[in-house]
């Protein structure tokens, strides 16, 4: 029998309200996820879905008008050699901000023009939390400050130490919050749409980066995002989460090559096939669901063709496909009708497996 990979990260039964004056949002409701130690997971679906509430909640750093249940279970290692497993939801935001934030985890915003400080140099962004968390000399965290500016590619490091972000481009601006992100050493790096505001020759440098780094350092890594050609690119694994549930999941080529939740289907059959003979976009039809009005069924339920009756009446369960791959359809009831993928998202996956096997790549 194989042993067993160690978990990083354990999620379960997660569920987040949030309050405000328009009434409760049930932002997060029962997530579960695990993170395999020096593995890459991905977390994709619509804005609105719950990717960055999820990780919030991970950092704790939520606002203080939500209501969290749940656990979160963080296994982390001490300089001593010593491990600990830690449930973050028990512990208060003083604590997590010494102990956690920076130091074990770390978050790499989507926009680098919100996260950056506009009115403090890039040296002392940089240095902060070295000097916070492990009170070092600040010439000491000056000189670590520039070798890490160096280690993700930013030229002249010296000289950018003293810079402000509005004298940086884009691409340096994201090369700076992940060197931020990585000053502590943490276990957990989590990416927040880190290419989003980047053009797609910046976007794949950044890509490269962050896996020769997560290489280099043994760094598990998580990524937010909405665009599955970052996702082919990285992932070992892939959460598809829609109205604040995780409603596939499985190892990423399951998710590209075998899904079988509708609305990964749909996710897929939006995503332009410049290879293919047809240019046409598949969009997904409607809108998310107003998480204000909770429904008895299936959220997905009235944007979903292939919907049957009980998804107006009851929520599915997760459906075990593999033992690595699920699914939340009830699609997949042994009593359902069989329902196949369209035939065009059939072809293109195919056609994608095809060059995936050509190209030598991670999927």
């Amino acid at each position: 029998m194989a042993e067993e990979k160690e978990k990083i990260l354990q999620i379960r039964d997660l569920d987040i309200t949030i309050h405000t004056a328009a009434g409760s949002v049930h932002a997060i409701q029962g997530v579960d996820m695990d993170l395999i130690r020096g593995e890459t997971a991905a977390i994709v679906g619509e804005s609105g879905s719950g990717k960055s509430i999820t990780m919030k909640a991970v950092m704790g750093i939520l606002a203080g008008n939500a209501s969290v249940k749940g656990s979160i279970e963080f296994c982390c290692y001490h300089e001593d050699g010593r491990r600990e497993k830690v449930d973050i939801l028990k512990q208060d935001k003083k604590w997590i901000r010494k102990h956690m934030n920076g130091k074990q985890i770390a978050m790499v915003f989507q926009d680098p023009m919100t996260s950056l400080d506009p009115t403090m140099s890039i040296g002392k962004q940089v240095m902060e939390g070295m000097i916070w968390h492990f009170k070092m000399p600040k010439k000491e965290a000056w000189n670590r400050g520039v070798r890490l500016l160096e280690e993700v590619g930013i030229d002249d490091a010296q000289k950018r130490m003293k810079q402000y972000p509005h004298q940086l481009s884009g691409g340096q601006k994201q090369r700076v919050a992940i060197a931020i992100a990585l000053a502590c050493n943490p276990e957990l790096l989590i990416c927040d749409e880190p290419t989003t505001a980047l053009d797609v020759t910046i976007q794949a440098r950044i890509l490269e980066l962050v896996q020769r780094i997560q290489k280099e350092r043994g760094l598990s890594v998580i990524y937010i995002t909405h665009d599955l050609g970052v996702v082919a690119k990285v992932a070992d694994y892939v959460n598809v989460m829609y109205a604040g549930k995780i409603v596939e999941k499985g190892r990423a080529d399951e998710i590209f090559f075998d899904p079988r939740h509708p609305y990964t289907w749909g996710l897929l059959s939006a995503t332009p096939d410049m290879n293919g003979m047809d240019r046409r976009l598949d969009p997904i039809p409607g809108s998310p669901p107003d998480l204000l009005h909770e429904c008895a069924g299936d959220a997905f339920s009235p944007r979903n063709p292939y919907a049957l009756v009980i998804d107006d009446k009851m929520a599915p369960p997760m459906f075990q496909i593999t033992d690595t791959h699920f699914a939340a359809t009830w699609l997949l009831d042994p009593r359902a009708p069989k329902v196949e993928m369209p035939k065009e998202l059939k072809a293109r996956l195919n056609r994608m497996r095809k060059e995936a096997r050509e190209y030598g790549s991670k999927l």
